[in-house]
């Protein structure tokens, strides 16, 4: 499988960079590329991480290079109508993923910049939004390990108290969907120590 992010914001935020970070590490880089890296610092900077391209998937799109098997692409836009299902791993081999700062409510980046632009297939895997690292997480769960999007567990925000001594007295809620692993949110550790320094995100 390969999964494909493309770069949609001007910088590689250090949230970004985090979360592509914990993504390689979902799927091994051999699995991941970057595209839309403009760029070359931050190309430079992902890649130990994955395949990284200056050009944006949908300049790649058809042209005669690694990534000439579209016809087998699947684009992951929460706005899709049809949702991802274990069956769709004997139709796709890769999928596209908006690599996005999300705000809240969602601004349907995915669909302007990736879905609406490219003539693909669409699949969801619920509306609500989720991080890409989760969002990854989930399709590999569906189309590697086959699992139905409702075996899956979620929650549908995070929490993070902030502590002054040994007292929490501060609260960080950030509004994504969360898959439970193990009965914890997905969320790298350098992610989460990030917010708590920032304190928010």
């Amino acid at each position: 499988m390969l999964y494909i992010i493309e770069h949609l914001e001007e910088k590689l935020y250090r949230w970004c960079f985090l979360e592509y970070q914990h993504i390689s590490k979902i799927v091994g880089k051999e699995h991941l590329s970057f595209t839309n890296l403009k760029s070359a610092a931050h190309r430079k900077k992902l890649l130990s991480f994955g395949r990284v391209e200056e050009k944006s998937v949908r300049q790649l799109y058809g042209s005669k290079n690694k990534y000439a098997h579209f016809s087998k692409t699947c684009i992951l836009d929460p706005l899709a109508k049809e949702v991802l299902t274990p069956q769709d791993s004997k139709i796709f081999d890769t999928f596209i993923f908006g690599g996005i700062l999300g705000n809240y409510p969602m601004q349907a980046r995915t669909k302007k910049e990736i879905t609406s632009k490219m003539k693909l297939p669409a699949r969801n895997i619920g509306k609500a939004q989720m991080t890409t690292d989760n969002a990854i997480y989930v399709v590999k769960e569906i189309i590697e390990h086959g699992k139905n999007l409702e075996d899956l567990k979620f929650q549908e925000e995070l929490v993070i108290p902030l502590k002054s001594g040994k007292e929490i007295n501060e609260e960080i809620i950030i509004p994504f969907r969360y898959i439970l692993v193990n009965n914890k949110p997905l969320i790298s550790k350098k992610l989460l120590s990030y917010i708590k320094m920032k304190k928010g995100f």
